[in-house]
């Protein structure tokens, strides 16, 4: 009876993790209050008396963003930090622009996965399987199609077109974060000692040095 019990203990508890998200709202809402100086897993509750239509608003998502820089493309967020609305609801949103052959580089979101939509242009997606296989899974969108990203793996997108494109992604998370690779691994305040990345890589420490003066 005593082993059985535990047993239950042991499942209830790895049900709860697998479950794991946002904190769920346990009330009507939660507009996020930058001035709070409460610390939270989250962003603490604004006074619901001061509470606005335009705390659950965001306008200019229907405005290309500037992508005129190294990457070619631009991201414009809808998290929690542009709708304060969005505090515990575990969602959010973003546009990204594309020019010919722009790219969102190889990055991450630790907080959640991933559900991108092309409105206009032609994009190479993919996303790379944790190890030991680190499978690349990736696919060529036309307008109106859809992919996935799963939580926490690194993925991309690439304007394979001739003319501008862009998406939008909603994502599962009010602030689902991003680590962008390339800026993590070579632009890290302190920088990661360079004999690290040269083993790391199997490359020279002078080509490391190279690449992180461009961080």
């Amino acid at each position: 009876m005593a082993r059985n019990t535990l047993l239950c203990c042991i499942l209830a508890v790895a049900c709860t993790l697998a479950v794991a998200s946002d904190p769920a709202p346990l009330q009507d809402f939660c507009v996020a209050d930058p001035n709070s100086q409460v610390l939270v897993n989250g962003v603490a509750c604004l006074d619901p008396k001061l509470v606005t239509a335009d705390n659950f608003s965001l306008s200019g998502l229907d405005m290309p963003g500037n992508v005129l820089n190294p990457q070619g493309s631009a991201i414009m967020p809808a998290t929690v930090g542009q709708i304060p609305g969005l505090n515990t609801l575990g969602i959010s949103l973003v546009r990204i622009d594309y020019a010919p052959w722009g790219v969102v580089s190889l990055h991450t979101h630790p907080r959640a996965s991933e559900i991108l939509v092309v409105i206009e242009g032609t994009l190479l997606v993919g996303f790379v399987t944790s190890n030991p296989n680190n499978k690349l899974i990736t696919k060529v969108l036309e307008k109106g199609d859809v992919f996935v990203f799963p939580e926490g793996l690194i993925h991309f997108q690439q304007n394979v077109g001739y003319g501008n494109a862009f998406s939008f992604s909603s994502l599962s998370s009010q602030n689902p974060g991003v680590v962008l690779v390339p800026d993590t691994v070579f632009g890290s305040t302190p920088l990661i000692a360079t004999d690290v990345l040269a083993k790391a890589f199997q490359v020279d420490k002078a080509i490391v040095e190279q690449i992180e003066a461009k961080f």
